[in-house]
């Protein structure tokens, strides 16, 4: 599995490295920040080198939106939009929180079921997507999660659907705190396994 994590300047930290520090943990998957220049800074001023530009987009097998300060901004930026070029039939695709701003934009929620953060729900609303109080929820080849850790559940039904539920509990399982590992397996997976059939 090849997966981008689509982060813009002034990106949320939570939304892209939880997400890429558990996906890389699968033996084989390679996922990578994907952003549209050589470097992103990050909403607390943290700068790191993009492993991949927009224009690989389409060849990834799964990539996650993740959110920021400034996606408002970028999903009014037509020249940036018309970058993002993305295949539900083909790729799975999540968004983190203002994440589903940018697939809303893109025409991608019209008919899907919507999380999204506090925040960023008036404006996903305002695009004419159904927003749902909801931690996650996916249909078809789209998933989206609302709230800053709610990267995990992105990454496990990544984990299940690519790889297998057995590989996702394993992912999860090695991360949860010492003391919670079996309740946060299953807490998490009781939240992702709906959407796995």
């Amino acid at each position: 599995m090849q997966i981008a994590i689509l982060s813009f300047d002034g990106f949320n930290e939570l939304d892209s490295f939880v997400a890429l520090s558990l996906l890389n943990r699968v033996p084989g998957w390679h996922a990578m920040i994907c952003a549209p220049d050589a470097t992103v800074t990050s909403m607390n001023g943290v700068m790191i080198s993009a492993g991949m530009r927009l224009d690989t987009l389409p060849d990834m097998d799964a990539v996650i939106v993740g959110s920021g300060v400034r996606t408002r901004q970028i999903a009014a930026d037509e020249a940036v939009m018309a970058r993002l070029r993305l295949d539900p039939l083909r790729q799975l695709i999540g968004a983190q929180c203002s994440g589903a701003l940018l697939l809303a934009t893109l025409g991608l929620l019209e008919t899907v079921p919507v999380c999204t953060d506090a925040t960023s729900r008036p404006r996903v609303e305002a695009a004419g997507v159904r927003v749902i109080e909801a931690p996650f929820h996916a249909s078809a080849n789209i998933a989206t999660a609302g709230g800053c850790m709610a990267a995990h559940y992105l990454a496990a039904l990544m984990i299940a659907r690519g790889a297998g539920e057995a590989q996702a509990r394993t992912v999860i399982d090695y991360v949860a705190p010492v003391g919670e590992k079996e309740a946060t397996v299953e807490r998490i997976m009781s939240v992702v396994s709906p959407f796995l059939t």
